[in-house]
């Protein structure tokens, strides 16, 4: 038996999560790959040993690399690749030039382009062939041969980093996106290009996907990537499919190398039966991978929740609610509690008033009403902790569910929590009005109908998209835009979020409805139809966050609103 099989080392922990629930998926080779029960992050374990892993990047490792044609094409593919993204990082940094570092740079392809276009490079490469083929082709910029820990770099040096195709092959993300960290410069970014399992190729062909190689060891989705790098300290994070610049030739190259069943002698077929020219033509695609942008961000010396309280015509119930608030500990959090308050007729503005200068409590005061979901935006807008949760003032929600719902951000199991009054075994409580059954009957019948066209039309599996409790990591509002102002926010907030790709995780919350008696404030004709409207356009209208960006950083107000006045 070869002894390094051995050596292979083990993964105790998600490297994302920190949980210890794998679920075995499948193997490849004979390499065991596993997903987290808790994340979904998928990963090799045990890993490759380093004596398995250096005799798979031998200096003929990369596509293309066998003959000096098919070398010159690979290159002229990369560099046309590099030129789109440095693109898309302009759009997103505002910037062309700079300090920039690449690790995993290759043969310099990327380093090249970079070099061109005005930036100062440097490059980290693994291969020592590589790193020599990378060093002669550049200009000015040096490239270190080794791993990154290994070359010692100076902190805070770049303006960017990048890594393409790189942070699948790492054996600790985790500690490999600190690391990165440390060496970019105070608001420095990260552009990261990786396969993606939620991509349409890896739903399509599921374990007999392309990236699944034994030098890939760990398999990110859009959401748990999202939250490596939260936890890694970066922030603003921006996810958009994963073009890059390949010809019909490169495609077939790849499947050659790696055959996929059916795949590798269809493409062979159609090979045969094309034009020369057909086949080498570049084409920009989406392949199998994502691209993440992010911002290296200040880290706090311990993390804080935003808690938003629209509070219009609440004087029952505000200042109890902001009793229990400001009494409310949670472990290892600080906490801010935003009050947008809607210029009130029946004394909630004078008791709101009373927080004005409680060093916990920012208010905000509208000089009218505009909507529970106008004033949820403003808090939303105003608010700086790392987590957010929205809460009514009304108290129908219990506070001490509080806990419950951080705990899987916190954790880093979740980026985006609903508090689910159907999450027990009975899905009728939810409203339950004395003495009026009919209309009981009549509302849960249209939060049934409302959930089932969610679900249809998102393609999820939710229980209660409309519930108050919506909790999510502030970072995931990054470039988007609002502009829903009565109870049909709800729908917005939800749908957006899950379009940018976050999913999100129901747990079961107490809850007592009050009755329309006792100020409900849902119109059952007018805001089913509200609703109706916002499904139709939020199913089909284009999400861009990338041009949001351009424009100016998210998340904004609809331009037709105006701000609340601080205090």
């Amino acid at each position: 038996m070869d002894n390094s099989i051995n050596q292979r080392p083990s993964v105790k922990n998600c490297h994302v999560c920190q949980g210890a629930r794998f679920y075995y998926l499948f193997s490849v080779s004979d390499y065991r790959v596993v997903r987290c029960d808790d994340c979904g992050l998928v990963f090799l374990n045990p890993q490759p040993s380093d004596a398995e892993l250096a005799r798979i990047y031998h200096a003929h490792y990369f596509l293309g690399s066998d003959t000096d044609a098919g070398r010159q094409t690979v290159s002229e593919l990369k560099q046309a690749t590099a030129r789109f993204y440095l693109a898309e990082i302009s759009r997103y940094c505002g910037s062309q030039s700079g300090q920039l570092l690449e690790i995993g740079c290759g043969d310099g392809d990327f380093l090249v382009s970079a070099e061109s276009a005005g930036w100062q490079v440097t490059g980290v490469e693994y291969s020592p062939d590589a790193a020599a083929k990378a060093r002669q082709r550049l200009k000015n910029g040096d490239v270190k041969c080794g791993e990154l820990h290994a070359a010692q770099l100076p902190t805070a040096q770049f303006d960017l980093c990048v890594i393409s195709d790189v942070i699948e092959h790492v054996r600790s993300p985790l500690d490999f996106l600190k690391e990165i960290y440390r060496v970019l410069k105070p608001g420095g970014a990260l552009f990261i290009a990786t396969p993606a399992t939620d991509s349409w190729s890896a739903r399509l062909m599921k374990q007999k996907w392309m990236e699944f190689k034994p030098e890939h060891l760990t398999y990110f989705d859009r959401q748990n990537l999202q939250t490596a790098l939260f936890q890694s300290g970066f922030r603003e994070i921006l996810v958009q499919p994963g073009w890059k610049i390949l010809s019909f030739e490169y495609i077939q190259m790849h499947f050659q190398r790696f055959p996929v069943p059916l795949v590798t002698p269809g493409l062979n077929c159609l090979a045969r039966m094309l034009p020369r020219s057909v086949r080498q033509r570049q084409r920009q695609i989406i392949a199998s991978g994502m691209m993440v942008f992010s911002r290296k961000a200040a880290l706090r010396p311990s993390p804080v929740l935003s808690v938003v309280v629209p509070a219009f015509n609440e004087a029952n119930t505000f200042g109890a609610l902001m009793e229990i608030l400001l009494r409310k500990e949670l472990p290892n959090l600080q906490m801010e509690i935003i009050v947008v308050e809607s210029n009130s007729t029946d004394g909630t503005r004078e008791l709101a008033l009373k927080y004005r200068d409680h060093p916990r409590v920012k208010l905000l005061l509208e000089d009218q009403p505009r909507g529970k979901g106008r004033a949820v935006r403003t808090g939303l807008a105003a608010a700086t902790g790392d987590y957010i949760l929205i809460q009514d003032a009304d108290l129908e929600y219990d506070l001490e569910d509080y806990d419950g719902l951080l705990e899987p951000l916190v954790a880093g199991r979740a980026a985006f929590v609903l508090g689910s009054r159907h999450g027990g075994r009975n899905v009728w409580k939810m409203r339950q009005f004395t003495g009026q059954h009919s209309l009981s009957l009549f509302v849960n019948l249209g939060h049934w109908f409302f959930t089932t066209l969610i679900n249809v039309l998102f393609f999820q599996r939710l229980r209660d998209p409309f519930t108050m409790f919506k909790v999510f990591r502030r970072d995931c509002l990054y470039a988007l835009e609002f502009e829903c102002d009565r109870f049909d926010f709800d729908f917005e907030l939800l749908i957006k979020l899950i379009r940018k790709g976050y999913r999100p995780l129901e747990l079961p919350v107490n809850y007592r409805s009050r009755s329309f008696k006792e100020g409900k404030k849902v119109r059952l004709f007018r805001d089913p139809m509200t609703w109706l409207k916002a499904l139709s356009w939020l199913r089909f209208q284009p999400i861009d966050p990338m041009k949001v960006v351009e424009q100016g950083h998210g998340p904004r107000l609809s331009e037709k609103t105006k701000k609340a006045e601080p205090l």
